[in-house]
């Protein structure tokens, strides 16, 4: 397929509306629609032949496509872009749909902890779409009880953080050549001495201020240390993150040919793997609301013939520490989906703080 050769704006009415009504037709039942289904549709008065004229331009633009040869036409992933970004009416939450939005996470939170109300939060996006729901999170102990490093082979120590919730993280840490035995211990010493009952961030920001500030305190090999179990908390790698999907079996719901069921296993094992989820808390981070992400224009999880939507939430310093939103087809309820995963991720992040 083409890509678009123009905008929105090359798009007399007349042609606007056979785009239109082409795009909503396949978001409604994933079918193309021809020229004479299509004239009877539309709210002026056109032949088919005047219809398939527009087509063809439209085809021409690379915004539609058939399927195959005596098909009608669908849109392209370009032509959906062009639609979700320049025609598609965002509709609202009702305030009773925020309500009980509010009151189901509220409630989770309240009974069960920050766990669990990113896991209710996949489930209900899951449920409202009728996608998968997709949370991504940054593996985080609330406030700190003690740390220690434990050393093991081949210039390699264990990191591990225990929470005052009881919570435990191992994280591997590369030492800085020619580190004695005892660092291992002034290390853990010199941070349990500083950072009980902090955040991660909390700690991390005292820890940095306190080397910048105190550098004869240490000598520059437990510094090393140290900084370097500083950047394992910071993140940035697949095993740091938490993946929360509910909702699966929605994917495979309404597939109509093999290479989908094929494109579904792919997605799964992608997910399986936590694939591309560092990307994805990359690409949330340079927008400050909803990101859409339609078929093959970004190849996040193999999605060639999917769509993502999702939101960042944040936490007190409005630090990006999650991602959430939901996984379907490329012909999900845009107008209904992006509002819901918006509204959810700022009550999350609300709740977090």
């Amino acid at each position: 397929m083409t890509e678009p050769l123009g905008g929105l704006k090359e798009l007399n009415e007349r042609s606007r509306e056979i785009f239109r009504q082409i795009v909503e037709t396949y978001l409604e039942t994933g079918a193309p629609v021809g020229s004479r289904n299509l004239s009877r549709q539309l709210p002026m008065t056109l032949s088919p032949a005047s219809v398939r004229n527009v087509m063809a331009d439209l085809e021409a633009m690379g915004l539609i496509y058939a399927p195959h040869a005596s098909a009608g036409r669908m849109p392209t992933h370009a032509g959906l872009r062009m639609f979700v970004d320049c025609l598609l009416e965002i509709g609202d939450l009702s305030t009773r749909e925020r309500e009980q939005i509010q009151r189901q996470m509220t409630a989770e939170y309240t009974r069960q902890g920050v766990d669990e109300v990113l896991s209710e939060a996949s489930g209900m996006l899951s449920g409202l779409s009728r996608c998968a729901g997709l949370v991504v999170a940054e593996k985080q102990i609330n406030r700190i009880k003690h740390i220690e490093f434990v050393n093991l082979d081949n210039g390699r120590a264990l990191l591990v953080l225990v929470g005052e919730d009881g919570a435990v993280e191992n994280r591997v840490v590369n030492l800085p050549e020619g580190l004695p035995p005892s660092a291992l211990i002034e290390a853990g010493n010199y941070l349990n001495a500083r950072i009980r009952g902090l955040t991660l961030h909390e700690a991390k920001e005292r820890i940095n201020q306190e080397l910048k500030e105190k550098r004869d305190l240490l000598d520059e090999l437990t510094k090393g240390l140290i900084e370097a179990g500083l950047a394992e908390w910071s993140g940035g790698r697949e095993e740091t993150k938490s993946l929360i999907v509910r909702g699966r079996a929605h994917l495979l719901e309404d597939l109509k040919a093999i290479e989908e069921l094929e494109r579904i296993r792919l997605l799964f094992e992608d997910l399986e793997s936590k694939k591309e989820l560092v990307r994805l808390l990359d690409l949330a981070d340079e927008a400050e609301g909803v990101r859409i992400f339609i078929g093959s224009e970004n190849q996040l999880f193999s999605l060639s013939g999917s769509s993502v939507i999702v939101a960042p939430f944040r936490d007190n310093d409005r630090n990006i520490v999650g991602v959430l939103g939901v996984i379907g087809p490329t012909r999900l309820n845009y107008a209904r989906v992006i509002p819901v995963v918006d509204y959810t991720a700022k009550l999350v992040g609300r709740l977090l703080t």
